[in-house]
């Protein structure tokens, strides 16, 4: 057994999130297994951009209040102890609600290419308050 090292917050990458968004890798993909796990902090109004994983992903919310949006429309909303499965190919994005921070725990397998993860355009503030209109 190997206890895994901590990692140091950091804030997510501009080019894929909109707002604040804090991360920590909890336990890092490594061979044989490819399986990752992060814990994601979002500020209130901050989302990912939209994107997709090669195998799919699992969130596990577990603070705070956010959505999970598909480009079918489907608004999925996350409370504490929630989890959600992106099917595989399934373009989403996910963050917080307005006035809510929001934790979640995202659970993905990769490939031998990387983490599967295709990052594509950012989510509008249009499609951000639609989500929120339901």
């Amino acid at each position: 057994m190997e206890l895994d090292p901590r990692t140091p917050t950091a804030q997510a990458p501009v080019e894929r999130f909109t707002g604040e968004v804090y991360l920590n890798i909890v336990h890092p993909a490594r061979e044989p297994s490819r399986f990752s796990a992060a814990l994601v902090r979002f500020t209130p109004g901050a989302r990912t951009h939209w994107h997709s994983h090669v195998l799919g992903q699992t969130l596990v919310c577990t603070d705070g209040e956010g959505v999970v949006v598909g480009r079918d429309g489907t608004v999925i909303r996350l409370r504490p102890g929630d989890s959600v499965w992106t099917p595989p190919g399934e373009e989403h994005w996910h963050g917080s609600v307005d006035g809510q921070l929001m934790c979640h725990y995202a659970l993905l397998e990769g490939t031998a290419e990387g983490d599967g993860t295709t990052w594509l355009e950012p989510v509008t503030d249009e499609q951000y308050r639609a989500a929120h209109s339901g």
